[in-house]
């Protein structure tokens, strides 16, 4: 039974149909944005979504959207109080504070996807890594990977999580801006995973050079459908032929998390 049925005769249905009904899990913690007009059933939308669900140790209202350099939300807690919580992703462990990290569950069978193309010995560059959801299972696969973070507090997560997975020898993680290109290694990846902040585009001109000819970027980015059918064709323009492109999910009215899949050809693209 979904959340909105579960409240129906608890909530008018007029104020009711205010609420999304949908809600995100990580770890034992669930995050749900609850309109202004719903404050006061914030404790029993918590009792819904912790019925069935005895995991669950903290609700957390999403009060903005994702914001500044370090990619956070603002939050307020509607039931328990931990937010520091183990998050576990197709036999992978994550450790986080969802209050001062960027951490999107719904992106999980994404990154399966994209991480189980990595091959033993490729070099992989992965920036703004986060806590590590692409680079740690790039290195699982046998990926010798540079991941780039600015986020301070994701690289200290980031730093326990490559310890708490076991990949300590294969992955070199750098604090620092992913647009200043001087704190990148001076070599050519075999791939590179680029889970692209919103608004932020302008990294790809950075990483295509970095790619060897023949390797393999796999870019996210935020558009329309028909926004992303012209980048398709930009990008073919560039040396940059899209071998698949894929919707990763809504974030606002018309606009989508899109990513390409592209291989690299001949020089350096411009």
């Amino acid at each position: 039974m979904g959340l909105k049925e579960q409240l129906e005769g608890i909530i008018p249905a007029d104020a009711l149909r205010l609420l999304n009904g949908r809600f995100d899990i990580i770890g034992d913690i669930a995050i749900i944005a609850i309109p202004p007009e719903l404050d006061a059933y914030r404790p029993v939308i918590a009792t819904a979504i912790r019925s069935g669900r005895r995991n669950i140790e903290t609700v957390l209202c999403r009060v903005t959207g994702t914001l500044g350099r370090a990619r956070t939300a603002g939050y307020e807690v509607v039931w328990g109080g931990q937010t520091v919580t183990v998050h576990r992703e197709f036999g992978f462990t994550y450790r986080l504070d969802v209050t001062t990290v960027f951490y999107n569950p719904r992106l999980a069978s994404e990154r399966r996807r994209v991480t189980e193309q990595v091959q033993p010995g490729e070099f992989v560059l992965v920036p703004f890594c986060g806590v590590g959801p692409y680079a740690i299972p790039a290195a699982v696969r046998g990926g010798v990977v540079i991941a780039i973070e600015q986020n301070q507090d994701a690289c200290r997560w980031l730093a326990e999580n490559i310890r708490l997975n076991g990949v300590d020898d294969r992955i070199t993680f750098i604090q620092g801006d992913a647009f200043d290109r001087s704190i990148y290694p001076d070599r050519l990846f075999d791939r590179a995973i680029v889970p692209t902040p919103y608004g932020k585009d302008a990294i790809l001109d950075l990483i295509v050079p970095l790619v060897r000819p023949g390797g393999i970027i796999h870019f996210y980015t935020f558009r329309n459908r028909l926004q992303s059918q012209q980048l398709e064709r930009e990008l073919k323009k560039k040396g940059l032929p899209v071998v698949l492109r894929r919707r990763c999910g809504n974030v606002a009215p018309s606009v989508s998390r899109w990513v390409f899949d592209m291989k690299k050809v001949g020089g350096e693209a411009g």
